[in-house]
């Protein structure tokens, strides 16, 4: 099947193709970003920043299964990120009670300071790189991002 490459006319889905495409390059590029800033200044990676995000969301802590959960990522991704925080004294495990099998993980004092760290540098970094977007635009883009997320989740749901 070859796909048509004529100009793009209005309404035919090439609108929306291309918004895509520029979401996704936008995305790709602050990532991208991020993780140099992470590795440079705190020798991190973005996965070990994510899982302390969600462990700072949930200070009672969280199962491994609800960080994979969380973070969209499987078991075995969340594991090894765990171990080598464990290690660094930033996060600890504890048994769950009732259950033998599950682990229940916080972050430690060290770790929290560690995480606030940062997640300040983090919003500055996301502030320099969106430095070109008024307060406006954004409130106005992320109630419309919203929208669309909510609309997708609801026909996920279905």
């Amino acid at each position: 099947m070859k796909l048509e490459t004529g100009p793009s006319q209005p309404g035919d889905g090439k609108e929306k193709l291309r918004l895509w495409l520029r979401f996704l390059k936008t995305s790709r590029m602050i990532e991208a970003q991020i993780r140099t800033n992470l590795k440079r200044e705190f020798n991190t990676t973005l996965p070990r920043f994510d899982v302390m995000v969600a462990l700072s969301r949930h200070m009672d802590g969280l199962k491994m299964s609800q960080i994979s959960d969380v973070l969209r990522v499987s078991n075995g991704n969340v594991t090894g990120i765990v171990d080598r925080l464990t290690s660094e004294g930033l996060v600890e495990r504890t048994a769950v009670e009732g259950d033998r099998r599950a682990l229940r993980v916080c972050l430690t004092q060290r770790g929290l300071q560690e995480f606030e760290r940062q997640a300040a540098a983090h919003k500055c970094w996301i502030d320099e790189l969106l430095q070109d977007v008024s307060t406006d635009e954004a409130e106005h883009l992320e109630e419309h991002l919203l929208g669309f997320i909510q609309g997708m989740e609801a026909r996920q749901a279905r």
